[in-house]
């Protein structure tokens, strides 16, 4: 008897957005309705602290985490598709490499690639608009949508350097063919679809209802989270691996593949 295919995915991993992406709440959930957050929740330290933080910073995944998530991996006999942003970018002009930036978590990362327990996907360049500095965080305001990296107002030259560089350096440091595109904050355009063709791409993972799974559009193969535990390091990094291990247990049953690996027999 088949199992039901499950696809793992993580992202943001290496992305600075986790530095500098800092917003406050738009609503409260009470009562099951839906009420206004005050009208402070963006300004200043608000927007960092509960119960008026929506995302804020908070740290990159560890050795010692990797290593529990691959314990994981093992024991339910899964693998997992690790998107990750080639560049931490630090300011318009200091971009970061991954693994120059974070050595150690690299290193499990490239463990855990040669152990077939993971998928490298391609996150983005930056995950954010690097353009005079947009990225960082505002004094009475949010800055959410200047961390999604791919937007159809910016002009196509980014499209296409953004998406050229973070497949040269991430199948470069993990001498690997990065076959799988996640777009930063589910923002992406025709423009994108087109380049991420060009430089070797196949599959493009996002939500269903914007990438039904497999739909084909200029030559990538939509693959959506209708059947996907799709979550950020930021789950696990908050909430630690036990996490991680009841979403597994709940689907225990399920067989967990990555996204390269869900469309196939």
């Amino acid at each position: 008897m088949n199992k039901t295919k499950i696809i793992l995915r993580i992202d943001d991993i290496g992305a600075s957005t986790k530095q500098f992406n800092q917003h406050g709440k738009v609503y409260w959930t009470l009562l099951k309705k839906k009420m206004p957050v005050a009208f402070f929740a963006n300004w200043l330290f608000f927007k960092r602290i509960k119960p008026f933080r929506n995302w804020g910073v908070y740290p990159e995944l560890n050795a010692k985490q990797w290593l529990l998530i691959y314990d994981l991996l093992k024991h339910y006999n899964a693998k997992m598709t690790v998107g990750v942003t080639a560049c931490w970018a630090q300011s318009h002009n200091d971009l970061i490499p991954f693994d120059r930036k974070f050595p150690d978590e690299y290193s499990l990362l490239k463990e855990g690639l040669q152990e077939g327990l993971i998928e490298i996907a391609n996150h983005g360049l930056t995950h954010c608009v690097l353009k005079d500095n947009l990225f960082y965080p505002k004094m009475f305001s949010s800055n959410r949508k200047f961390h999604r990296e791919f937007w159809d107002w910016l002009p196509e030259s980014i499209h296409k350097n953004h998406i050229e560089k973070s497949q040269e350096i991430l199948s470069g440091i993990f001498q690997t063919d990065i076959v799988t595109f996640i777009p930063p904050g589910n923002v992406w355009t025709e423009l994108t679809e087109m380049y991420a063709k060009e430089y070797g791409i196949k599959y493009l993972s996002s939500l269903e209802s914007k990438a039904p799974t497999g739909k084909k559009k200029n030559g990538l193969i939509y693959v959506g989270n209708a059947n996907m535990i799709d979550f950020h390091d930021r789950e696990i990094s908050l909430f630690g691996i036990e996490w991680l291990k009841k979403q597994l247990e709940k689907n225990q049953s399920s067989n967990f593949c990555t996204v390269k690996g869900y469309l196939d027999n």
